[in-house]
Order: structure tokens, then sequence, then C-alpha cells
């Protein structure tokens, strides 16, 4: 089965550290890109960094860019979302996703992951 679980989401101070981790099984992450995405209540979702399979280069949102480290390992199949320097902001269930397009596209076709909640406050 082909699918794409999430964990590692919580409650957290601002200022605070959080990693995410998307663990692929049923195909490898060489499958394409790898991306991390979020969405907030009331709020569209989008897009917060990616991973290429192709070049290894990594994307960012300018609100996540110094923040956050998106990262894979091959050997376990997963790809981890390191987050530091958490603001209120950042609160929102965030989701990985795969595509086969390894050059990150705007849209991901799937697989999704069924999302992790991520709660940033005091």
């Amino acid at each position: 089965q082909v699918q794409l679980v999430e964990s590692g989401g919580g409650l957290v101070q601002p200022g605070g550290s959080l990693r995410l981790s998307c663990a692929a099984s049923g195909f490898s992450l060489d499958y394409g890109a790898i991306g991390w995405f979020r969405q907030a209540p009331g709020k569209e979702r989008e897009g917060v960094s990616c991973v290429s399979s192709y070049n290894g280069n990594t994307y960012y949102a300018d609100s996540v860019k110094g923040r956050f480290t998106i990262s894979r390992d091959n050997a376990k199949n997963t790809v981890y979302l390191q987050m530091n320097s958490l603001k209120p902001e950042d609160t929102a269930v965030y989701y990985c996703a795969a595509d086969p397009d390894p050059l990150c596209p705007l849209n991901f076709t799937g697989p999704w992951g069924q999302g992790t909640q991520v709660t940033v406050s005091s």
C-alpha cells in the first residue's frame, strides 16, 4: 500500500522547536519530489518546503526561510522537517506529499499523508 505517514506534531511554546517526520511505505522517496504543506484554520493550504530527488535542491516559503530545514534519510525512507524558532502563526496542520515530478512542482498529485497538528502557543 502506497502511503505517507506524518508524525512529530504537538504543542510548543513560541521560540521552541519540533521535528516532523514523513515516513513513506509502498514506494521509494526517490520517486520524485517530497513536499511539506500546511493549512491553518480558515486559510488555504500553502507550500512550506520541498526537496527534489533529482538534484537534492531544497525550497522554502519565505515565511519559514532560516527557521525550517527539510532533509531526507533514504535508508529510512523518511523525510524530516526541522522547525526552529516557532511562531504562533506557524500553527497549522502539516502535511507531506509526494509527486513524480522531481523538480518540486507547485501542485502535488500525491500520495498525501493524513496530517499532523502543530500548535505554537504560550
